[in-house]
Order: structure tokens, then sequence, then C-alpha cells
């Protein structure tokens, strides 16, 4: 009998079987377990999803991942596939249940503005999860922040729109930094 004939055949999609030391094989596990948690995130917003959901469900959820990161602390391959598996079906089951009960995906509206000195995209949201959702693109602020930059400008500012409405804010002068080495200005 040939050697090839004792063989047992390998099945093309069973993950123990590659040729990877155990610790790649996990890893790769792992890798694509996160590009389903980046979907859901993606489609729901960061942290968004588990709170669609109902609390015993959201127990269910938080309960897998601990099982899960008991798995991966133990560095055993068999286990980590089957909590891995776990938590796919977790993330299936919040998805499921978050559209069941009506709610929407996250879509934010996202506005863009070209900084003038360097010519730069910034994107504006409304919430810190819009901003979450978009944050991967580049630069961006959320409504919240705009007003804390506009009262980082000082009274000034908020009091010339009072008094004149509609005038634009077109540039904003910064004074010089002083140069300690010198000291300040002679004021006469």
């Amino acid at each position: 009998m040939s050697w090839s004939a004792c063989r047992r055949p390998i099945a093309a999609d069973r993950v123990d079987h590659v040729q990877a030391p155990p610790a790649y094989r996990i890893q790769a596990m792992v890798d694509g377990l996160d590009q389903v948690a980046i979907a859901m995130e993606r489609k729901w917003g960061v942290g968004r999803l588990r709170l669609l959901v109902s609390d015993p469900l959201r127990a269910k959820f938080d309960e897998q991942k601990d099982r899960l990161d008991t798995a991966l602390a133990s560095g055993q391959e068999g286990y980590v596939r089957i909590h891995v598996e776990g938590m796919r079906r977790a993330w299936d089951a919040l998805d499921r249940a978050a559209a069941d009960a009506g709610q929407a995906p996250l879509a934010p509206e996202v506005w863009e503005c070209v900084l003038p000195e360097t010519g730069e995209i910034v994107s504006i949201v409304r919430t810190e999860a819009e901003a979450q959702h978009v944050a991967r693109e580049g630069r961006v602020f959320t409504l919240a922040e705009i007003g804390t930059l506009i009262a980082g400008l000082g009274e000034t500012v908020l009091e010339i729109k009072r008094r004149f409405p509609g005038a634009a804010v077109t540039g904003i002068r910064q004074k010089p930094p002083i140069d300690w080495s010198r000291g300040d200005d002679v004021p006469f």
C-alpha cells in the first residue's frame, strides 16, 4: 500500500489542518472575527449596536465576549475556535435583533470644509457616534467640539455676531508667540 493511500483526506476548510503554527492559526481566526466587528461598527456605529438591543441579549453578547477573552488567554486553538464562532453568531444576533426592533443603521450626515491655510478637508458631524463612524476617512469634528472651539475664541466674536447679525468670520489673527529671550514689548 502506498503512503498516499494511507493518508486521511484533509477537509479544505478545516483550520486545524493548515501547516502554520497554532499561534498563527489563532491569529487568523481573530483577524477574521475583527472583520465582522468592523463591518458591524461601520453599519451601526462604534459601540452603538449592543445598546440598541434588549438588556438580556446585551448581557449574552458581553458574556460571549468574556468567554472569547478567556479562550484567547488559554492559547488553546480548539477552545478559541469554538468561541470565535460563538462571537460571530453573537454579532449576527445583535444585528438581527436591532433590525427586527426597527432600529436604523447609522447614516451620518457629513459636512466637509476646506481649511483656508492648508487646503486640508475636515468633516463636521452632529454626534460622537457619527464621528466614530467616519473617523477612518480623515479629521472629524462634532458639533459639540465646534461649540467648544467657538467658546474658546472668547466673548469678542460672540458679541460681534450679536451686534452685527449676518457678520461672517473671515479670519482669526493670533498674537505672535512671545520671544522670552527678548521679553515683552515695551509699551512706549
